[in-house]
């Protein structure tokens, strides 16, 4: 399957970012023809949106390692102070 028409669903952060990068690097260069351009932002627009959902979900997993005075690590939420 081309990556252009691959599921947006399935992809991962980083074959979402590239992807989005190269479709504005096309839109920047106009070569485009208006039609496909349409598409092309059309799917930038949802590769954007799915990108913040991975980012979204990879921050509410971060945790912040602590050690007590005895050196005893744990973690707790990261906005936690």
């Amino acid at each position: 399957m081309s990556e252009a028409l691959k599921n947006i669903d399935t992809m991962s952060f980083e074959e979402s970012l590239g992807e989005l990068e190269n479709i504005v690097r096309s839109l920047e260069s106009g070569q485009a023809p208006l039609e496909k351009s349409i598409e092309s932002y059309e799917r930038g627009i949802a590769l954007k949106k799915h990108c913040e959902k991975k980012l979204g979900e990879a921050q509410a997993k971060i945790e912040k390692i602590t050690a007590d005075k005895s050196g005893q690590l744990s973690t707790q939420p990261l906005d936690e102070a």
